[in-house]
């Protein structure tokens, strides 16, 4: 594996095939019942309420955390920087922002695989009732999805913390990142969720974070960090789309934050049947009409919609 850095714009640099295979857990494919069974939940529901997590995203390159034996927390002793971190710490501010500057270029190159797509797809052929996201690495969007509520929110874009200024893009402010450190270079062969790598401190030690270019206070991506809550005006309104919904399909998550299970709970008041597609066990599975252990691209696209 090779890794390179330029001075505008750091790029890690993965073999195509590899960066695709190496964080989908071992799996085996759908039989023929489970795939008539799916059909057949899918077929039955008019207004279908979908709930996706990192799992379908790891079929297109981008590393989850979760996953049995290739997710971050099984690779490595490293854990996502807790929002009091980034707040209160300069020097973890600045950590997460050098991090975050060297692994921009390939996880915003990510794109949409045929799960993505495939719900895209059902979209324009009326199935889709809403579907919410735990992702927040746009895939959806690149597919076409619209009907979509992004429950942790999306790293293509940056607020203000102080001040609440959203005028630039993620994208916008790698270029400001980049004229603020001319000459500020860095290496690492790896990428983890949420377009985190890992520096060392020697690395970190020149690099300026950008600060906020309305008031020069402290930026960060428009995302929900770990330690951090999830909006409760978006929550209620996800619970209001859920309640007009008439069946639930989970696809890719573990459903382990209760930022997400809380709706398989909300789906069991309203009487909901609810069906998921995800490798291994879920906290949802007590609670699933049918559960299905395979990779999503193995056999959401199969469904044909009626």
């Amino acid at each position: 594996m090779m890794k390179q850095v330029h001075r505008l714009f750091p790029k890690l640099f993965f073999s195509t095939l590899a960066s695709k295979e190496i964080y989908i857990p071992q799996y085996r494919e759908p039989s023929s019942d489970e795939i008539n069974k799916l059909q057949e939940f899918i077929s039955q529901s008019k207004r279908l309420f979908i709930i996706s997590g990192a799992g379908i995203s790891t079929e297109s390159g981008i590393p989850d955390y979760r996953s049995e034996g290739v997710g971050l927390y099984a690779r490595t002793t490293n854990r996502p920087m807790m929002y009091q971190e980034f707040l209160t710490n300069p020097k973890r501010y600045r950590m997460y922002w050098a991090r975050n500057y060297v692994g921009w270029p390939t996880f915003s190159a990510f794109q949409p695989n045929q799960t993505h797509k495939t719900f895209a797809n059902w979209e324009t052929q009326n199935k889709v009732f809403w579907h919410v996201t735990q992702n927040v690495d746009s895939l959806l969007t690149k597919a076409g999805c619209e009907l979509l509520s992004e429950l942790h929110g999306c790293s293509a874009r940056v607020v203000c913390v102080d001040c609440g200024y959203k005028g630039i893009t993620r994208e916008q402010l790698q270029e400001i990142i980049s004229k603020d450190n001319p000459v500020w270079t860095a290496q690492s062969n790896t990428i983890n969720p949420d377009a985190d790598v890992y520096l060392t401190e020697e690395q970190l030690s020149d690099f300026k974070p950008p600060r906020c270019p309305q008031c020069s206070g402290r930026i960060r991506p428009d995302v929900t960090f770990f330690g951090a809550n999830v909006d409760r005006g978006l929550v209620n309104f996800i619970k209001e789309q859920l309640s007009k919904s008439d069946a639930v399909l989970v696809a890719g998550s573990s459903l382990e934050v209760m930022s997400s299970y809380r709706f398989i709970l909300a789906a069991q008041e309203f009487k909901l049947p609810i069906a998921i597609v995800n490798i291994g066990k879920t906290r949802g599975d007590p609670a699933a009409k049918l559960k299905i252990s395979t990779r999503c691209g193995s056999i959401l696209p199969l469904i044909k919609m009626n």
